[in-house]
């Protein structure tokens, strides 16, 4: 499995990818996250666009895609946090918009990974209902922070890891 930067001309494939990923979760009892057309294709093309955007190779073929950013403040929904705390104030980075295509597996796996070989730190959200990403998150080293809210005004369990430098 590889990582490259997404392009503009994958958009049609992660579009694809990211309606599988919402069946998955629908099949495994998570109704409500990513719903009423998001994330949409211009929160994707913006993706691209910023060069936060890239995709999971498995033989030539887009399998997965995330976004990542990463820097001093990288997500404003991340300043206030209820019912715990942030590790610390290191700088970190952020994945959002994790998808799969549910045709390989290790997707997040490889995905964090990429992210960690770039930064130290990750903070990271998901919905309450999405079970498998947060044993995921649990299964890898993630610590249970609180709850944040989105620009929606939803509430999403946040996580962060911290590893030692590289």
């Amino acid at each position: 499995m590889k990582i490259i930067a997404a392009q503009l001309e994958d958009i049609d494939q992660i579009m694809l990818i990211i309606e599988r990923a919402k069946h998955i979760m629908r099949k495994n009892g998570n109704q409500t996250q990513w719903i009423n057309g998001y994330p949409s294709r211009e929160i994707i093309e913006a993706d691209i666009r910023s060069q936060h955007a890239f995709v999971c190779l498995v033989d030539m073929e887009i399998a997965g895609y995330f976004c990542f950013i990463a820097g001093s403040d990288p997500e404003p929904n991340y300043k206030v946090i209820e019912g715990g705390d942030w590790l610390n104030n290191a700088p970190y980075g952020v994945i959002h918009r994790l998808a799969s295509s549910g045709t390989a597996r290790g997707i997040a796996k490889k995905a964090f990974d990429f992210v960690f070989s770039r930064i130290n730190t990750v903070r990271v959200d998901t919905n309450h209902d999405n079970i498998p990403m947060q044993n995921f998150l649990k299964n890898s080293g993630f610590t249970y922070c609180g709850i944040i809210y989105v620009s929606d005004g939803t509430p999403r369990d946040a996580f962060q890891k911290t590893i030692r430098n590289h």
